[in-house]
């Protein structure tokens, strides 16, 4: 189904959440950027709530969290939390529609349901809702019934779990050990909870994973039923994400091995009714994430591919990253240091840039690319990109036609390495992203 060509796949490139990537990133944005943005927006905006805490952390994760085994540090991050959503809503002032709530982590559920409730009062309190749809990231592990019953009573619709795998082998050897009958009765749990949507987040390129191993993961991924499913390839990065470190590289599939983990995940899923979102997402027909790649409004963010068509993602907590058109900026990332910030009653952004109309144009074109697979081109980005595109061309992967780059259908694994084409800052760049596939 899907040539394979290892020598374009030879850079890694980001995942590109926005344009520019975090990567990107300088000193320059602060407290009083963050001010005059807020105070600035108006109209639909959703927003992102932040909470870097975990039960267990798994030893691959890249994720800002922590353990939460220290009662009085997660309590203090939680009243500057409050005091941030407090500080936010003031300068957004009523002039905004929330209609997005996002709870991520970290493990949104590593707080105690109360106090997860309180954040919802909070909000409610603060910011000018407009009946929004809620989403939440669970770890299963740590999901109790009076979890479930929470989130039934406050209205979550869409959730996500950590799965990664079913293999008690695999789960070893990333510290992710978690049962079947765990998953099966997390998802009973959110289903009676009114989750409407519920997302497993799978990895394939696993140490030690077969296409065995892979498949029955899948397949069991659609007896429970999941509406969205995302299959991402595991990027062994020890060097920026030091618990990494605990996990034995030695036993990674080499790329030809993760090209047909991808490729074989693809075709089960799309045989099993699923919809291709993108490279690595999939969802069951009828799923609003599906209705957007069918209707050619899907969206791409901080969070991945979505269905939100807010132009405003308010990112509130330690790390958590605020989207708009013209300006991106992240929170103090040390939760000590976001503390302090707040105490001091300054918003506690420590980092961004702010987005040319070039820079904006190149986004547009690189979300085209990899949300809907095809871009309009300005004349003079055609002619700066084509060179380095005729490789993608001439092995029909790509056509440009008319000032319109379309991606073929066999193009998909390749859908981040052409979009890192019009990616000025990854032309001379020595950062590390993760394989493209």
């Amino acid at each position: 189904m899907w040539p394979y060509y290892p020598d374009l796949l030879a850079v890694p490139v980001p995942r590109y959440t926005s344009f520019p990537t975090a990567a990107e990133f300088g000193e320059g944005i602060g407290s009083v950027d963050a001010d005059a943005a807020l105070r600035g927006v108006s109209g639909d905006v959703s927003l992102y709530v932040h909470i870097p805490f975990c039960e267990q952390i798994c030893w691959y994760c890249g994720c800002n969290t922590g353990a939460a085994n220290r009662r009085q540090r997660l309590a203090s991050y939680l009243d500057a939390l409050h005091r941030e959503i407090a500080l936010a809503g003031v300068r957004l002032d009523g002039r905004i529609a929330a209609r997005r709530i996002a709870f991520g982590g970290g493990s949104p559920n590593a707080i105690t349901p109360t106090d997860f409730v309180r954040l919802v009062d909070a909000l409610t309190l603060h910011v000018s809702l407009a009946e929004p749809l809620l989403s939440i990231e669970v770890d299963p592990r740590t999901l109790t019934t009076e979890w479930a019953e929470v989130l039934g009573w406050v209205g979550v619709s869409h959730a996500s779990m950590g799965v990664q795998t079913f293999a008690p082998h695999l789960q070893a050897a990333i510290g992710r050990v978690q049962d079947d009958a765990l998953i099966a009765r997390g998802t009973e749990m959110l289903r009676g909870a009114g989750v409407t949507s519920l997302n497993f987040d799978l990895m394939y390129g696993l140490p030690g994973q077969t296409l065995a191993d892979l498949e029955a993961s899948l397949r069991r991924t659609v007896e429970l039923g999941a509406d969205r499913i995302a299959l991402f390839g595991y990027a062994h990065v020890p060097n920026l994400i030091p618990r990494q470190r605990r996990i034995d590289g030695s036993h990674l599939p080499d790329q030809a091995t993760r090209f047909a983990m991808a490729q074989f995940g693809y075709r089960l899923l799309v045989g099993e009714g699923y919809l291709p979102v993108g490279f690595d997402h999939f969802a069951r027909p009828g799923d609003a994430m599906a209705r957007a790649v069918q209707d050619g409004t899907l969206r791409r963010n901080f969070q991945g591919f979505t269905d939100d068509q807010a132009p405003v993602l308010v990112g509130l907590g330690a790390s958590a990253i605020t989207m708009m058109p013209g300006i991106i900026w992240q929170n103090e990332k040390n939760a000590g240091r976001y503390r302090m910030l707040l105490s001091q009653d300054r918003l506690p952004a420590s980092g961004g840039l702010i987005r040319s109309a070039d820079d904006q144009r190149r986004g547009a074109v690189i979300e085209g690319i990899l949300c809907r697979g095809e871009a309009r081109l300005d004349p003079d980005l055609a002619n700066e990109v084509l060179m380095r595109l005729l490789p993608f061309i001439d092995r029909e992967l790509a056509e440009l036609d008319h000032g319109t780059l379309r991606l073929l259908p066999e193009a998909l694994p390749y859908a981040r390495t052409i979009a890192a084409l019009f990616d000025p800052y990854r032309q001379d760049s020595v950062r590390r992203f993760s394989s493209a596939v």
